[in-house]
């Protein structure tokens, strides 16, 4: 829908929403910018205390995905006029909450009656204008690291299905509770959020005009994410992630059929996917390397 829509010409606009990239980043200064993004969505757990921090992380995830460090919030809300306030109470608390752990503070917001529940935060982060991390910055010769297990779509379809272990959706849950935050030194990044690793390696490889290589072998996933998969617990976003994005992938035939689903599982707060050189990549879990462009911008081995 953006395409073919213009904006004023602004040479402090470093990163605009061409390139698909996590957020804006406007430059104050020599040595400052602002990072604006802005994330929210349905309840994606019973617990609304949970989703509330579990949507304070996804939005602050765009911040840190850009190389920034969150300052201030805005909270976004809908709620039904005759929903359960303590209900409400909770959701509020537990973005409160995350958000003071990450350092960063919630100066007010917006809210308006809807029958359908939604609640996220537009967050103002800060970053040096020479050291953002974009879609554009993987250069071949990096490493790839993807900081979070595969599998929250997955595990979240299997619990509605009533066949998830409790285990394996406190897994889940505790991965999408951790704030992306890292000291990483990265060429470039993007989050693994709703496009799935497919999806969002696809924009970092297209901006970058290079070729991302995987290693199926060295990928992590969430408890039970495999079997779940493998028994067809599989969100509609997965299928038409997939839809969109395989004519850009060249996947080995060695691939299982639920290893290659979970690449485009949606994830809700999942990990950074890091574009790095390899001496920067000590303690990160590697799961692939930076190519020259070829056929394909993405080849799974």
């Amino acid at each position: 829908m953006l395409s073919g829509l213009s904006r004023p010409a602004d040479p402090n606009v470093l990163v605009g929403f061409e390139t698909s990239d996590d957020a804006g980043v406007y430059k104050l200064s020599d040595t400052c910018a602002l990072v604006q993004t802005v994330d929210f969505f349905t309840p994606i757990v019973n617990d609304p205390f949970t989703f509330g921090q579990i949507a304070a992380t996804n939005a602050l995830s765009d911040v840190y995905a850009m190389g920034g460090k969150p300052m201030t919030a805005l909270s976004i809300l809908c709620y039904p006029v005759k929903g359960d306030l303590d209900d409400l109470r909770a959701i509020l608390a537990g973005g409160f909450a995350k958000m003071a752990e990450a350092g960063c503070s919630v100066v007010g917001g917006h809210s308006v009656n809807d029958d359908e529940i939604k609640f996220g935060f537009a967050v103002t982060g800060a970053v040096d204008p020479r050291r953002v991390w974009t879609n554009a910055g993987a250069r071949p010769g990096d490493v790839l690291a993807l900081t979070k297990p595969l599998g929250t779509g997955v595990v979240s379809t299997a619990l509605k299905r009533g066949i998830a272990r409790p285990e394996d959706v406190e897994a889940a849950t505790a991965s999408m509770l951790a704030l992306n935050r890292t000291d990483a030194e990265a060429n470039g990044c993007t989050d693994i959020t709703g496009f799935g690793l497919i999806g969002h390696a696809r924009e970092m490889a297209l901006a970058s005009g290079v070729t991302l290589e995987i290693d199926s072998a060295a990928l992590r996933f969430l408890p039970g994410a495999l079997e779940y998969a493998a028994a067809g617990a599989q969100p509609g976003g997965l299928n038409n992630n997939r839809d969109f994005a395989a004519c850009a992938v060249s996947i080995s035939a060695s691939v299982a059929p639920e290893v290659e689903a979970l690449l485009y599982d949606p994830q809700t707060s999942g990990g950074l996917l890091l574009s790095l050189p390899e001496s920067a990549a000590a303690g990160l879990p590697v799961i692939g390397r930076v190519l020259p462009r070829s056929d394909r911008p993405i080849i799974v081995l």
